[in-house]
């Protein structure tokens, strides 16, 4: 397995910066997208010479409450009130709240646009502060009506309060374009390319290189877990189906797949925190099977591609314009069991596929070169860069880098 290649990372920067990562449950990375993004550009952000704090969730898979320190990262961990609703929002809080009364950063990367509240106390306190919006929240079936108007209200908080926003996709730029007149930083995630990686860590789990699809997701609805097995069901396949992942609260949904995952061909493997164990579950499955269909660039379907394996995704835009024409694509389970046979029983054509995304994730998808982005950015910002009227960097006041009232959407003109 090769080490991450950094071919655009710069020399030592003469100037440093103190950057802190808000918002998400930290650092090791054992979770989600935001930890692994956090961990990948923090390590090398600290290897370009910057003083990098991570806010951390106790409580979590992988959190040490004593770890003071990871891959040059400073920790700083803090607790959540673990309730579907407030989770996220609380631990924010109380990270804001360090954050403010502790030695100021020179600039503040918030993922996850729900923490919109809390920029305005970070520019208060003189932050340049930049949200990582993620996807549309709002459309994830897991929320109720409450909660997905406050997730609409926050995507607005976020326009009107942060100094920056990222986009992990150019659907998500659009959107924020069109809905918002705002212009927005499109910055993807990364993902490791893995060369000849070892196959001995499947044998813990019954398993061998090929012999079986792979899945991994949270099971929430808008990634169609359900779906997934079900399609994998109609097929003919001869092999299993692995399905990694598990449902964080218990519900309707989670009962259904455990149902469905009653078939013998179907192996629920629950959460999978060894990510060299992981990795090997990746590069060795025969196809990936992707249902997310809510949010912009995933890296669990990145991952895929960096392990060299086929990936069979949800028919919508965020995911074709990752796989772009190599991928497969589906929108229902009778697709699906063909897409799968077709994957298995030909396994020229799925070697081809697994080769060109493999050099598509290496092109695109380099964590160097995300780096280079969120280094650039921060550097922008503390130099007065801000969409907002008024920039609270170094340099003090900079001009407004935003569109004329007259061209935003009626439902925002006077309210930005």
């Amino acid at each position: 397995m090769t080490a991450p290649t950094d071919a655009a990372s710069p020399s030592q920067p003469a100037n440093a910066l103190r950057i802190a990562m808000i918002g998400t449950r930290g650092v090791p990375a054992a979770y989600g997208g935001f930890e692994t993004a956090v961990e990948e550009i923090g390590r090398r952000l600290v290897d370009r010479g910057h003083a990098v704090t991570v806010y951390c969730r106790t409580g979590v898979p992988g959190s040490d409450a004593a770890r003071t320190e990871h891959l040059g990262m400073r920790l700083v961990h803090l607790p959540a009130m673990h309730v579907k609703a407030l989770e996220t929002l609380s631990h924010t809080a109380l990270s804001v709240a360090h954050v403010t009364t502790h030695r100021r950063p020179d600039a503040a990367f918030v993922f996850n646009a729900a923490n919109a509240p809390f920029v305005p106390l970070l520019r208060q306190r003189g932050i340049p502060t930049t949200v990582h919006v993620d996807g549309l929240e709002w459309k994830r079936d897991k929320w109720g009506g409450t909660a997905r108007r406050y997730y609409r209200w926050a995507e607005q908080q976020s326009v009107r309060s942060a100094d920056a926003l990222i986009a992990d996709a150019q659907g998500i730029v659009d959107y924020y374009r069109d809905e918002f007149a705002v212009p927005t930083e499109l910055i993807s995630y990364g993902t490791r390319v893995l060369h000849n990686p070892p196959s001995d860590r499947l044998g813990e789990l019954g398993l061998s290189p090929s012999g079986y699809h792979l899945v991994v997701a949270r099971f929430e609805p808008e990634n169609h877990v359900d779906v997934i097995i079900e399609g994998f069901l109609r097929s003919s396949s001869r092999l299993p189906l692995v399905v990694v992942g598990s449902a964080i609260y218990s519900g309707v949904h989670g009962r259904r797949i455990a149902a469905l995952a009653a078939d013998p061909r179907v192996r629920l493997l629950g959460g999978v925190w060894d990510q060299e164990q992981l990795d090997q579950l990746y590069a060795h499955s025969v196809s990936y099977l992707h249902g997310h269909s809510v949010g912009g660039t995933n890296p669990s379907l990145l991952r895929a591609m960096g392990a060299r394996t086929a990936a069979i995704a949800w028919d919508v835009i965020f995911n074709r314009e990752v796989l772009g024409v190599y991928g497969a694509y589906f929108r229902d389970s009778a697709t699906l069991a063909s897409l799968i046979e077709d994957a298995e029983f030909n396994p020229h054509h799925t070697e081809e596929v697994s080769e060109a995304l493999q050099r598509r994730a290496s092109a695109l998808y380099n964590w160097g070169h995300v780096t280079d982005s969120y280094e650039d950015l921060a550097r922008r910002l503390v130099a007065g860069y801000s969409t907002q009227g008024v920039s609270v960097g170094r340099t003090g006041r900079s001009p407004l880098h935003r569109p004329e009232p007259a061209q935003r959407p009626a439902a925002l003109r006077g309210s930005l």
